[in-house]
Parts: structure tokens; sequence; C-alpha cells
């Protein structure tokens, strides 16, 4: 197995992630298992992409290993530009929020404009050394269109406190009530495997 750094430290996204990953030959280890100090990196960037570069080289700058690191936006298609999370989705008002808080910011936020269409536009960068750096954010990586809605379900996950407001378009289910390989699917994109799948080559090497 190749052992490649996911640099994050929620362990929810570290586990998604290896899930998708596993087939690939790739053992994704997340930052909260490494015994090391993790550097407090501030995502300013205005975009996915520029995150998710920023955190990969400084975490790079750390560890000197593989390491990779992604950034999401939500993006809602309806609502007026001041009311869009886009990179700002746990920072609310300029306040870093729990998972319940932000169950409850969004989730009143999509009774009062009705259920929410909505989008994550997703980023990752790849350094596998100094020579070897890679990112993308293209369409492959966007999560489908899905519906934001005001009543969470029974279920939640720790790391990610909007899957229990989202629901299924085509069929009007919460996530959390469909099948579960389609759910992993959901929490991965396709275009992420496909850019592993580009870069497994040199990872081997």
């Amino acid at each position: 197995m190749i052992k490649i750094i996911y640099g994050t430290g929620n362990q929810a996204k570290v586990n998604a992630m290896k899930n998708r990953l596993t087939p690939l030959g790739i053992d994704v280890i997340g930052l909260k298992q490494l015994n090391a100090d993790i550097p407090n990196i501030i995502e300013d960037g205005t975009s996915p992409l520029q995150n998710a570069c920023k955190k990969a080289v400084e975490y790079y700058k750390v560890f000197k290993t593989p390491i990779f690191s992604c950034d999401s936006g939500l993006y809602f298609d309806t609502l007026p530009d001041e009311l869009q999370p886009k990179v700002n989705v746990r920072t609310i008002n300029g306040k870093y929020c729990t998972d319940d808080e932000m169950i409850e910011y969004y989730s009143k936020l999509a009774e009062k404009y009705g259920d929410i269409t909505a989008r994550y536009k997703n980023a990752i960068c790849l350094i596998i050394d100094n020579n070897h750096i890679y990112s993308a954010m293209d369409s492959t990586m966007e999560s489908e269109p899905f519906i934001l809605t005001s009543k969470p379900h029974q279920i939640r996950k720790n790391g990610f406190p909007l899957d229990s407001l989202s629901k299924h378009i085509a069929s009007g289910k919460y996530y959390y009530d469909l099948d579960k390989n389609e759910l992993d699917k959901v929490a991965v994109e396709d275009g992420f495997l496909e850019f592993f799948k580009k870069h497994l080559n040199e990872l081997k090497s």
C-alpha cells in the first residue's frame, strides 16, 4: 500500500477518502494519527483551490512526505451573493461554528427561503516532492446538486454536519437514507479518484 497523508484534522473526511482510495492501493493517514505538532494554517484564500494549495504546501514543509489537502466551497443556486457561504462554510458572520451551530444556521436559512438547491465545488493539491506538485479544481470534483432542507435528519456524523440537512434531488430522500455505496460516492466524488489514478505511478516511484 502507498501511504499518504491527508492534510486534515477531520477524521470523518479521512475515513471517507480512505474508503474510496483503498481499492487503488493507497492508504490514507490523517493528521491526528501522526505523533507530531500540527501547524495551525489560516485558510484565507478566496477559492477552494487556493486554500487546498496553501494547506498542502505548509503541511509538506513540516512532514516532507507525500501529502494532499482538499478544500470545498458551498454554493447556492438561487440565493444572493451576500448569502453564499463559498469557502466560509463553517465560518458564519466571522465566527467559526461547531457542527450544531452550522445545522442551526443553515436549517433556519432553508426555513426562510424554502428548500435550497446547493452544490459543493471541491479542489485538491497533491505534493509528492518539491518537483512534483499537482492541483485541480474542475467539474468532475463538484458534488451533484442537492437540496438543503430545514428539518435535520436524525442521523448526524461529526465533521459532516450539513449532510443531515441534505436531500437527494431525484429521489427526495435524505442522503442518509440512500444505499451506503451511493453515500461513499457522494462523500468523495469520482473526480478525486481520477486525479489519483493519473498520478498513481509517480506515487509508487
